[in-house]
Parts: structure tokens; sequence; C-alpha cells
């Protein structure tokens, strides 16, 4: 007769369920068995069971990150780092800084640049104040801009008679000069002058973004632009290398860039199961249709942009840039969905949004009823006819709850876009109020961290974690419930694993969290200060607080 007690049991503290609280917990084969009372759950207790005293913890659903660059992340986090709102000067000596301690024209890479914080739209001049010789590179706090000196430039052969490329473009001085300032496609076509990571790097800042995601609770996540530091091939071997040796232990998903003008994509697609394995499903297709609300100008808009771009008059300046032409995408969304692949869209603007939702409906029209579940991203601005509309063809709503708060980066939305435009900015409330699915994602390391406590708070407050005088787009508040809803419940059902993660009741998988206080029974400015003490994958331990 096979043993049939539980291989952990948690006790003494406040467990969350969909019919409400309980007192603990028991796991066996990385299942939940049961979930009750305290003698009720130790009852499953054998010889070999492991009891773990929760002293009064709360014990949560493992949250969903469904939109973040785990890679991107680690390599940064070993870059020049400008922190969030620096002025000029002081990014400046940073640079300088950096630049001290550089071998002699080695670049200097990094970034989290916001045009609001430095007082002034940047130029390569003031960069060359500090590094003449070494090229530095530093990316924005959105990913879509890049503020470069003339070593860079030189390095990467740009100058006067370099075209525009292809769904972006370099800003120009007077005399038509690139004024070191790369916008979209330009962004990385500049980056591919400089040194890429190696294969070693790349898994190093792969595992340590992984061991950061389990400290906060996240057990599930969209790799939301594989390629988007290192290359497709480089970045799959990646996590194909760490899943060998058991290091991934989160349940992933890989969206592998499409985009019209790279023919490599369709290779990288073609040969996507060759990375399959037990927590990785690289069965995700990212396309990019526009930019950013920012100065940039190259989120796509229906209305025109409130502020003015000097010597960008055009429509393009107006109303920003769609990425793709609209008739290839319905024809590239309707082949991706036909596969059976999960389309995820980077769409900011509303007209970017709405075309979007236009490419899902050709496709359903198309394909007839899918089970995958597409998703639009970032959705900073959605027109209030295409709410009801995602609803009515299944497409979620995919909003960035760490953005939103008062921060630089949404100063530069407000005045590019204008106080009216920013009273629906992200209208997370209007979109459950239109019956749509509402997931999250953090999109680090766009954000500096990818704690998730203080994106639940910032839904509900619309705050800075903490609380603060100033709100950025309070009318689109929602409930605590409905927030955790979007890391939990809504991001399983996305993800096609409803059935297995999400809840805490018996039959579903143990991806669990214990965090040191009760999220809901706090008051809500004091939300983002949970600290993490456990994290379970299927049952088994897979981070805890001051462990090696």
């Amino acid at each position: 007769m096979t043993d049939q007690s539980a291989d952990t049991v948690l006790v003494g503290g406040h467990v969350r369920t969909a019919s409400g609280w309980a007192q603990g917990l028991a796991v066996r084969g990385g299942v939940i068995e049961t979930v009750g009372g305290r003698e009720e759950v130790l009852r499953q207790r054998g010889p070999g069971t492991r009891v773990i005293e929760l002293d009064g913890g709360t014990v949560l659903p493992g949250l969903h990150d469904l939109h973040v660059h785990p890679i991107y992340a680690g390599i940064r986090e070993r870059r020049c780092k400008i922190p969030p709102g620096s002025t000029l000067d002081q990014t400046l000596r940073i640079v300088a800084e950096h630049v001290a301690r550089a071998a002699p024209g080695a670049w200097v890479l990094g970034g989290r640049w916001d045009t609001s914080a430095l007082g002034a739209t940047p130029d390569r001049t003031m960069l060359d104040a500090v590094s003449p010789d070494h090229p530095v590179l530093l990316e924005d706090t959105s990913g879509h801009s890049s503020w470069a000196n003339s070593a860079a430039l030189r390095a990467a052969g740009i100058g006067p008679g370099t075209p525009d490329p292809a769904g972006g473009f370099y800003e120009r001085d007077a005399a038509g000069n690139p004024s070191g300032l790369q916008r979209e496609s330009a962004v990385e076509l500049l980056a591919m002058a400089a040194p890429s990571p190696t294969d070693e790097e790349v898994e190093a800042a792969l595992e340590w973004a992984l061991r950061e995601m389990l400290s906060y609770g996240i057990t599930s996540f969209t790799e939301a632009a594989v390629g988007f530091t290192a290359g497709a091939p480089a970045e799959l071997r990646a996590y194909s290398r760490l899943a060998a040796r058991g290091a991934v232990r989160q349940r992933v998903r890989l969206c592998l860039v499409w985009s019209p003008h790279d023919p490599t994509c369709d290779e990288v697609i073609a040969t996507r199961n060759r990375y399959a394995s037990r927590h990785i499903a690289p069965d995700c297709v990212k396309i990019f249709l526009d930019g950013v609300p920012t100065d940039s100008h190259t989120a796509a808009m229906l209305d025109p942009y409130e502020d003015t771009v000097p010597g960008r008059e055009d429509e393009a300046g107006r109303h920003g840039l769609l990425a793709i032409d609209p008739t290839v995408l319905d024809e590239v969304v309707t082949r991706f969905d036909r596969m059976g692949l999960t389309v995820k869209f980077h769409a900011a603007g509303d007209a970017a949004v709405r075309a979007a939702l236009d490419a899902l409906e050709a496709a359903r029209t198309a394909n007839g009823p899918s089970p995958s579940m597409h998703n639009v991203g970032h959705c900073t601005f959605v027109a209030p006819s295409d709410l009801e509309r995602a609803s009515r063809i299944g497409a979620t709503f995919e909003v960035s709850p760490y953005l939103w708060r008062p921060s630089p980066i949404c100063t530069d939305i407000a005045t590019a876009v204008g106080a009216k435009a920013i009273e629906r900015v992200w209208p997370v409330r209007e979109m459950l109020e239109a019956r749509a699915l509402v997931v999250a994602g953090s999109d680090w390391c766009i954000v500096p961290s990818v704690n998730p406590w203080g994106a639940l708070e910032s839904l509900v407050t619309r705050q800075e974690p903490g609380g603060s005088a100033e709100r950025f787009g309070s009318g689109q508040a929602i409930s605590l419930e409905q927030a955790f809803d979007l890391f939990t419940v809504n991001s399983a059902r996305q993800e096609g694993m409803a059935h297995r993660v999400g809840r805490i009741e018996p039959g579903m998988l143990a991806d669990i969290v214990v965090v040191d206080q009760n999220p809901f029974e706090v008051p809500i400015t004091q939300v983002h200060a949970t600290q993490v003490q456990m994290t379970f994958v299927d049952g088994e331990l897979a981070f805890e607080a001051g462990a090696r």
C-alpha cells in the first residue's frame, strides 16, 4: 500500500481560498490535497511530512507577471544605471564615473533616462562633454528611445546621409546631422554596433532574474520579447540550458518576436519547439505595433498629440507611428492564430490598440473560434468603443500597473497627450466593466523593480507606493480584490492554466507564496511593504527569505 501522507503541511496561518480563509493546507505530489482547519490538515501528516508552522503568516496563490524581460533585466543590472528621476547633471556625473572605469575605447551602455527629469531634450554634445572617446549609448525608461554620443554614432557608421530605417528614425539637428537621439527601430540598429553579451553573461543574467522574481512570489511569467537583448538564438539557448539543469522553476511562456522587416523571425518561430520543456512553452509571438506616447510621439494615436515636436509637423509627428501595414498585420495574425500560437501585441496608443483588435477580428472571421488567448499589451489608451469589442472577440487587455503611478515617464506622457486624455489613461476600471479579460505585466526592466506588491497597491490608489498627493488616472482605480485577480485567476486563464493554477483549492497545483502580512487586512498604502517569506512551485520550496 502506498503512503498517502502529505509531503508538506503548512499550518497556523491564513490561507486565501475562493470561498474564504483557512488555517492551513497539505500538499502531496505537487498537488494541493487538503485545505482547512489545523486539525484537518495535520491529519495528512506522516513520518516523512515536512510541517511548516506559519506563525500567523499568509498563504496566497503564486503571482503571475505576463510581460517581463528577464534577460534584459539581468544584463542591465550590470551596466550604467541611471536612477529614475535623475537630472541632466546627475546623469552626466554617473556616466563620467563609468567612463573613468572603462577600458580604453570600451562602450559604456546602460540607461533609464526621461526627458522631463533631464529638464531638456538630450543630444550627443551633452554626452561628448563627459565622454569624447568612449562610445556611450543610454536607453530611456521605455526602451523605445536611445541617447548616443558622437563616438557611438561614428562606431555605428551613422551620419548625415544615413537614411531613417523602416519603423523608426534618427532625430536630427537644424543642419540635418543625427542629434544622438534614436527612436524605435533606429534604437535597435545603433545597438547592433555595440558588443553583444556572451552566452555566459546571458545565462548568468537570466539565472539572477529568475531568482529575483521568485523572491517576490512570481511563479509564472511571460518573456515578452525573446531576443530583445542578445538575439533570439542566444536567449533561447540560455532558457534551454537553464531548464536542462533544473534552474527554471517558474512556468514560462516565451514570446518570439515577429517583424515584417526581419526574415529571420519566421525561422525562429518555425524551430520554436526545439526549446520546449516541462516548464517552458515557446508558443507566443510578439508583434510591435507602435512606440510610446512620450515626447517621442511614436505611439499611434487616434487624436493628435497635444504638444508639438520641432521639425516633426508631419502626420507621424502629430499622430505617431503604426509600425505595420494593417493588411499585412491581418494576414500574419490570421496565420499565427491558425497555427495555434498566441499573439501578444505591443500597442500603447489607441490607434495601435484598434489595429490589434482589427487583426484579431480578421483572424476570428477567417478561422472561427480559437482557444488562443491573444492579448493586447500596454493599452495606455483605448477608445471607449473598443472596450466592449475586445470582450466580444475574446481579446485580452494586458496592462502595466508598475507604470501608472506618478513618475517621470508618466509626466512625459501627460505633457504629450494633454490632461483630458490622461483622465482615461490605462482604463482598467472600464475594461473590467466591459467584461474584458484583464491581466497585469510589469514590463521589467523598463520599470526599476519586478516587485508586484507595489503594483497591486497602485492599481487601487493610482498613487506612489505608500501614498502620495499626486495621482495618475485616478478615475480608473479598482478594488484590491479585482487587482489580485489580475495577477492570479485572470492570468491563469490567459495562460491556459486556469484548471491548474491561480487558486488555492484541493486538486490545484501547489504554486503558492507565504507572505509576512495579509494584504487584505493592512491599510491599502501598506500593501507595497509585503515581504515574501517562501515561494513554492509544484509544492517544492523554490525560494526562502534569508536562505542562500
